[in-house]
């Protein structure tokens, strides 16, 4: 057998799976491929494997396989599996949930600005997760904390990102669901701010993207594909308002802080993005009449300026088109009318 070759989405993705690929040697005897894989993949049980199969997330050349299957010499195998952040407990804890849809499969939410996703170092409780673990224990009681931990999460946006996000409420949803995302199948649209005036209305950005040297808590953009993991990101200009411009960016692939990492790589750091740059004035005069402008501008929206506005998905049970989207938040929206007027009196001057 060949090397086994590993596509896995690290602590810099915000696609919460890794995708694990392996050629058959050409002198393979036929064997079931529960049996097989059990002795090649570490911690891999044959029941686990087989449950796995049972989800679709085997596949040989191409094709979801059931434990019986015999592999054949240069066949092409892949095992999608779920990576969840660090081991955290989730209490439940009551909270208001924007759900903008839910059934028996799934949740779609409107997931607010400064509201983190899921627990982890410095964020133990108050996070998204343990408003929807307190809300599905009320829709079922018997729920324990051994199944709520990490229930359904296959993404994760940004704490001071707005917009939605999509949570599977069974196990078939949630492996379906993370493979979709994987194969860069699920159709994501961010609304952002972005100092500067973009010198094309539209473009791609591919650059990998992969931890800061210095700063762990940042991420960089390596153009040459040294260092980090593929990311393409696609804009397109909506608004142009001088010194900066109304930007939509639709995702190929989803790491961590790619749109603020990119359009800092591309000049053009997010509106009041503290972490790259975006806080200061970028692009503009120095009088001071601007400059208290600018400051107003930061006070209404205090984060960056970044919103999560669609979502399109297949439905893991009943493989129907998915589509949501979710109007831009007050405080982006006043920043941009905000902006839009400025811009209108710049020009009649």
């Amino acid at each position: 057998m060949k090397p086994e070759t590993e596509d896995r989405i690290s602590e810099s993705s915000d696609e919460l799976y890794e995708r694990f690929t392996l050629q058959v040697d050409k002198g393979q005897e036929p064997l079931r491929i529960d049996k097989f894989l059990a002795s090649r993949i570490e911690r891999a049980t044959r029941n686990k494997l087989q449950q796995a199969m049972s989800l679709g997330m085997v596949t040989v050349n191409g094709q979801a396989v059931k434990p019986n299957y015999k592999i054949k010499p240069l066949d092409q195998v892949c095992i999608y599996s779920d990576i969840s952040p660090e081991e955290t407990e989730v209490v439940p804890e009551k909270m208001d949930l924007d759900i903008v849809y839910e059934d028996g499969d799934l949740m779609v939410i409107n997931k607010p600005a400064g509201l983190v996703v899921h627990p982890g170092s410095g964020n133990y409780n108050g996070t998204l997760l343990n408003g929807v673990a307190w809300y599905l224990k009320q829709q079922n009681p018997s729920l324990t904390e051994d199944v709520l931990p990490r229930f359904g999460l296959v993404h994760r946006i940004d704490k001071n990102t707005s917009g939605l996000l999509v949570l599977a409420k069974t196990d078939i949803a949630m492996r379906q669901l993370a493979k979709q995302f994987f194969d860069h199948s699920v159709k994501r649209e961010y609304h952002a701010l972005a100092w500067g005036d973009l010198q094309q209305e539209q473009g791609t950005i591919v650059a990998h993207i992969g931890r800061h040297v210095r700063f762990r808590k940042k991420f960089e953009a390596y153009p040459e594909g040294d260092h980090g993991k593929e990311a393409i990101t696609h804009y397109q200009v909506l608004e142009r308002f001088g010194y900066v411009t109304y930007v939509r960016c639709v995702l190929e692939t989803g790491r961590t802080h790619q749109i603020r990492v990119h359009m800092k790589h591309l000049g053009h750091p997010l509106f009041s993005d503290e972490t790259y740059g975006g806080d200061t004035i970028v692009k503009g005069t120095v009088y001071a009449k601007y400059k208290q402008f600018v400051e107003n501008c930061f006070a209404i929206c205090p984060r960056q300026a970044l919103h999560a506005k669609t979502l399109g998905f297949v439905h893991p049970v009943t493989q129907q088109e998915m589509f949501f989207e979710a109007p831009l938040t007050p405080d982006l929206e006043k920043l941009i009318e905000k902006w839009r007027s400025y811009a209108a009196g710049f020009k009649k001057e």
